[in-house]
């Protein structure tokens, strides 16, 4: 059974041709693992040039464990904003990441930064690749987008969708999926006993219902359902708090009932290096948890560390109980 990961650049108009070769330059030195490179030879050597790395195409490769596939019409050469053309390179190369995977030549997925609008200039009705993804490989329980950072891991409730929207998906049965599905990657990450807690959605937790009831009909009632499976989560807890507690190693994973709830806490906190997992599809599929960085592109300043880890996590989840 393979064990190799496909790696794509994502948007090619921002730092994802600079991130990628900057894996591969450290998958030549440091390992001997298998992964697929789905580019061009334009969008590496692109990706030279903004890295400012001595090196060529080729010296990015290796015939045993780096083979490039490449992606079968023009790379867009427009660079630092939003096109269709973009995005459509964007897709196909995601695409011809499934193709491998469902063929059984990839175990895993990494693609750099991507920007929806390009993506839904290009035909994708999908509000973000979450759904993409799911819509393409089907998923036998829910999905989420699950941030990762060194410190803790949050999932998501609600995702992509407006604010007013929000209270109307927290249901008992959304919050307990949301806490299996987290207690489920945390094991397979190695986290033998994952903590879990719950965010509240209101205001101090809805002071028993005099900021809201949801925390009373839903997410309480969630929670226990969760607990019933033997997974071990709390709460729910003001997240104006719950952080520090997540923060300072109490809990190894929190489950938020929407996008901003965990994303600022955890961009604020720990901002280099996070990682957005997208979570209960058929493999594992890591992304760097920053966006495309239009105005640094061609600059050399995009940091690698985010895109390293998602590679690394990326590769745990491989070879753990996917």
């Amino acid at each position: 059974m393979t064990t190799a990961i496909a790696l794509t650049a994502g948007d090619p108009a921002g730092v994802g041709p600079e991130l990628l070769v900057r894996m591969l330059v450290e998958l030549r030195a440091e390992t001997a693992e298998d992964v697929a490179v789905i580019s061009s030879r334009e969008e590496l050597a692109a990706g030279i040039a903004d890295a400012g790395i001595d090196t060529d195409v080729d010296g990015l490769l290796d015939p045993a464990h780096i083979r490039l596939i490449e992606i079968d019409h023009p790379w867009p050469r427009a660079r630092g904003e939003v096109g269709a053309e973009a995005g459509r390179w964007a897709l196909d190369g995601l695409q011809k990441a499934l193709a491998l995977h469902e063929a059984g030549e990839v175990a895993g997925l990494v693609f750099g930064p991507l920007n929806k609008t390009s993506l839904h200039l290009a035909g994708m009705t999908e509000p973000d690749e979450m759904r993409w993804f799911e819509n393409r490989l089907g998923a036998a329980a829910a999905v989420s987008e699950v941030n990762v950072s060194t410190t803790f891991w949050t999932s998501r409730v609600t995702s992509h969708v407006a604010l007013r929207e929000v209270a109307d998906l927290v249901t008992p049965q959304s919050v307990r999926e949301s806490a299996l599905l987290l207690h489920r990657l945390l094991v397979a990450a190695g986290v033998s006993s994952p903590r879990l807690a719950v965010c509240a959605l209101n205001p101090h937790a809805g002071e028993h219902g005099l900021f809201g009831d949801e925390e009373v009909t839903a997410i309480a009632p969630g929670v226990a359902l969760a607990a019933e499976t033997g997974v071990d989560v709390v709460g729910p807890f003001p997240c104006d708090t719950l952080f520090r507690r997540g923060f300072d190693g109490t809990f190894d994973g929190i489950v938020t009932m929407y996008h901003d709830q965990g994303q600022i806490a955890l961009k604020t906190a720990a901002f280099d290096g996070g990682v957005t997992l997208e979570a209960g599809l058929v493999l594992p599929i890591c992304t760097p948890a920053h966006g495309t960085a239009f105005d640094i592109v061609g600059t050399g300043t995009a940091s690698m560390t985010s895109t390293r880890n998602a590679y690394h996590l990326a590769r745990k989840l491989v070879a753990g109980a996917w």
